[in-house]
């Protein structure tokens, strides 16, 4: 009996050094320090997957969803072929209509344009059948450190590559409303914390943006060690969602973007989308905010339940662009 006590309490203790070491598993304000065995499998199952290698074109897995292509395009600063998806509405090559685009950036590192497609579906049903104003979606491929530049390597530019490059080609190339107000931006995970580092540092460039799940506590944490996330991984200092915040706050003009932050109750990083919105509120900055009960951290989960008041969020500024 003494052998089996012993033995518990060495696993329960195992289980708290875990959850205190581990940033995906701290607690909020009043929730309890207990971490299921379920929850370090997976957290360890993710720490052993081997990522494979970056590549600005990748395989698009198949797909049924009318109208979602692979398309490349020449990146002219770094002389070699990038990769998107792109899915055309319904009805786009026997129209003469321009559409808004909305740029979707992936989560996970590195870049990948294909890592988001699962979300064609649904984007596509709920055009149809929600009554939603049809829109033009990219799928973005985010570089080696996704949506972010890297610091002195020039092979390193997804933020760049996306908004000096893709963007103007998807513009001369598909009909598009080649301007702000026909522009939106959504991400999820890394991919939401690109949406908002890039709108705030681009609202002359998107009037609309979505971000959804993004790791703020890193980006926190970004913005108070001067640019570094993590021992070699270092950013430009300032780039960062706080920091960009701040600016994009303190500005006297200027064009303003229309704010969604959404995160699912169950995602890992609950909490701390919480905290960076409280942060937005106090340098007073409006956005709309997306609570979704019962969601895990996963784009998939999100749409599965708020797809249409996402999608519906962009078609309002859009058309209230279109008023102005």
């Amino acid at each position: 009996m003494r052998v089996v006590q012993a033995f518990l309490l060495a696993a329960a203790c195992t289980v708290s050094v875990h959850a205190q070491s581990s940033g995906g598993l701290r607690p909020g304000p009043g929730k309890s320090t207990s971490v299921s065995t379920q929850e370090i499998v997976s957290q360890k199952q993710k720490a052993r997957k081997v990522q494979p290698p970056f590549r600005w074109v990748n395989s698009l897995p198949k797909s049924r969803v009318p109208g979602l292509r692979q398309e490349t395009f020449s990146s002219p600063s770094m002389g070699l072929d990038v990769g998107y998806l792109i899915l055309l509405p319904e009805g786009y090559e026997a129209s003469s209509q321009r559409y808004p685009v909305v740029y979707y950036l992936h989560g996970g590192r590195p870049g990948n344009e294909c890592k988001s497609h699962r979300l064609a579906d649904p984007i596509q049903r709920l055009m149809k059948s929600a009554g939603l104003a049809a829109s033009i979606y990219v799928f973005v491929n985010g570089g080696p450190v996704s949506h972010y530049n890297m610091p002195d390597d020039e092979k390193a530019q997804g933020a760049s590559v996306f908004i000096n490059e893709l963007i103007p080609h998807i513009d001369r190339t598909f009909r598009t409303i080649a301007d702000r107000s026909g522009r939106a931006l959504e991400g999820f995970s890394q991919g939401g914390r690109g949406t908002m580092r890039l709108a705030l540092r681009h609202p002359d460039v998107f009037c609309s943006a979505a971000a959804g799940g993004g790791g703020y506590a890193t980006e926190k944490r970004i913005s108070e060690s001067g640019g570094v996330e993590s021992p070699g991984l270092r950013f430009s200092e300032r780039d960062n969602a706080w920091d960009l915040a701040r600016n994009y706050a303190g500005r006297r003009n200027g064009p303003s973007v229309s704010w969604m932050l959404y995160v699912g109750t169950k995602g890992f990083n609950y909490e701390n989308n919480l905290e960076y919105m409280e942060f937005l509120r106090s340098l007073g900055i409006d956005f709309e905010k997306l609570i979704v009960p019962g969601v895990q951290h996963s784009a998939i989960g999100m749409y599965a339940k708020a797809a249409e008041k996402i999608m519906r969020f962009h078609v309002t500024n859009f058309n209230n662009e279109k008023s102005k």
